[in-house]
């Protein structure tokens, strides 16, 4: 029969034995060779060994430097093999030895590093420009925190198709990962984390390592799969907006359970990285977007410019041809047909040479928005004739991305002025007021007409294009007519935290 406390009865005092029998937490007392002299009941509890076992042997607590509360932690493996984090005071005990008490903290410290890591892979969320880059930082964390070996986060987009890996760590170098993959699935193996994503809920494996090993099925994946220590197995279903986008697979490290706890911050990690995958998935789409609504832009343009330009040259050069097959053709008039369609070929070829710089704009650097909008305003000037003035009080120091829709603004409401405004003058102003930038655009051109094309009017596809990218930032955008005459494009941005995001 173990006895739930020991002393040493020449060495200690009387009442030592009963303080240790009382005391709340763990409460042992070492000899000067830091060997376990006394234990009471909570300490023998806490150590998961009987007092038989631990008498006379060294304690893992020692004398020394503390952290900022007064306090140590050692790790302790009891009789089941479980690791514990034990956090400590010690002090003296009169005899030459020390008292030592001390308490668990394996759950406390297990959660704050769980809770560490889900506000680091949000921050990873909000910030990473590369999808890739996050979700493997997303799988970083996982195995630096939850007593995971390794972990996995795939995209099944297709259970039928090969799936995506997004991110993984733990396993090493593994380029071919899928394609060993697919070898298993045609084999016959038990893809178990299938399931998660069909059902949407988690699925816990216990002792998945050998059941995969011993599988010929497996074989393809045993390489891969044996280079981490791994036992146990969980998938989690990654869900946003209720749809399952893939799953996280987690190996964890032998005699190491996933607990409640540790299927919670899984639970966590899979939703951020669910974000970020739609996140990814939803910027792309709104490139596309943009890409093809850019395309009917160019379309609409090409149309209303050079397509026009060309059939009047067409019909210009049949009426030439009909004047030259007359027997005595009138040269003033051979001449005058021939001046205008050199007239109109210029046109044409100026139109052209617009639109091929409009698909490859000279983009801001560095965020020098000013610059970027100063160099297109001379080279519009240069081109037609039209004089811009550039008006920059400020010179806001801005992201790559809202430079960058910035100054495509100023871009649009440039080339609507001179296509469209009958302009003499434009004046491009950047300011600060009232906590925002403004950015404006105003010709002295015709914009109150009521033939104005649709490029001109509220609604139409290029002031379309202008509001999304203010929305983007917070801000809004407008069109529309000045009371004495002309056009004006303003762009209003809340000031706060430009500076420091990114697209």
């Amino acid at each position: 029969m173990h006895t739930d406390v020991t002393t040493v009865p020449d060495r200690d005092e009387p009442g030592a034995a009963a303080l240790v029998a009382v005391c709340a937490d763990g409460l042992v007392l070492l000899d000067a060779d830091g060997r376990f002299r006394s234990l009471n009941p909570a300490a023998l509890r806490l150590l998961g060994r009987p007092a038989d076992e631990l008498v006379g042997v060294r304690a893992p607590f020692v004398p020394g430097p503390v952290g900022p509360s007064g306090t140590r932690t050692v790790r302790w493996t009891g009789a089941d093999g479980s690791a514990r984090e034990l956090r400590y005071r010690a002090a003296p005990d009169g005899t030459g030895g020390l008292a030592v008490w001390f308490s668990d903290v394996t759950d406390r410290l297990a959660r704050q590093e769980r809770l560490t890591a889900i506000v680091r892979a949000a921050a990873g969320v909000a910030e990473a420009g590369s999808l890739a880059g996050t979700l493997d930082a997303i799988a970083r964390e996982i195995i630096g925190t939850a007593h995971i070996a390794a972990a996995q986060i795939l995209a099944v987009d297709d259970p039928a198709a090969d799936l995506q890996v997004l991110g993984m760590a733990g396993f090493g170098a593994a380029p071919d990962f899928v394609r060993r993959l697919r070898a298993c699935r045609e084999g016959g193996a038990d893809i178990r984390f299938l399931e998660a994503h069909a059902r949407g809920e988690a699925v816990v494996v216990p002792h998945r390592r050998a059941a995969i090993m011993a599988d010929p099925a497996w074989e393809p994946l045993h390489e891969i799969m044996d280079r981490p220590d791994w036992d146990g197995f969980v998938a989690m279903p990654m869900v946003v907006r209720g749809t399952t986008v893939g799953v996280i697979n987690a190996y964890y490290e032998p005699d190491e359970a996933p607990d409640p706890s540790s299927l919670a911050f899984l639970e966590a990690m899979a939703a951020h990285a669910a974000v970020a995958v739609d996140t990814a998935r939803l910027v792309a789409r709104s490139r596309s977007d943009a890409r093809t609504a850019e395309r009917r832009r160019l379309a609409r343009d090409l149309h209303d410019s050079v397509v026009q330009q060309l059939f009047s040259i067409r019909m210009q050069v049949s009426a030439l041809q009909g004047r030259l097959d007359r027997s005595d053709p009138d040269p003033t008039r051979v001449l005058g047909a021939a001046t205008e369609l050199s007239a109109m070929s210029a046109d044409a070829l100026d139109d052209l040479r617009l639109l091929v710089r409009e698909m490859h704009p000279a983009a801001p650097r560095g965020g020098d928005l000013v610059e970027a909008v100063r160099t297109h305003a001379s080279e519009v000037q240069s081109r037609t004739g039209l004089r811009v003035d550039v008006v920059a009080p400020v010179d806001p120091r801005l992201g790559p991305g809202v430079t960058d829709d910035l100054y495509r603004t100023v871009r649009e409401a440039l080339h609507n002025a001179v296509k469209h405004a009958g302009a003499d003058t434009v004046r491009v102003r950047i300011e600060r007021s009232d906590g925002d930038l403004v950015v404006e655009v105003a010709d002295d051109g015709s914009g109150t007409r009521p033939a104005d094309p649709p490029a001109r009017v509220p609604g139409g596809l290029g002031l379309v294009s202008m509001r999304e990218r203010a929305e983007r930032w917070g801000g809004a955008c407008s069109a529309g007519p000045r009371p004495d005459g002309g056009w004006t494009v303003r762009t209003v941005l809340p000031v706060s935290g430009l500076d420091e995001q990114e697209t």
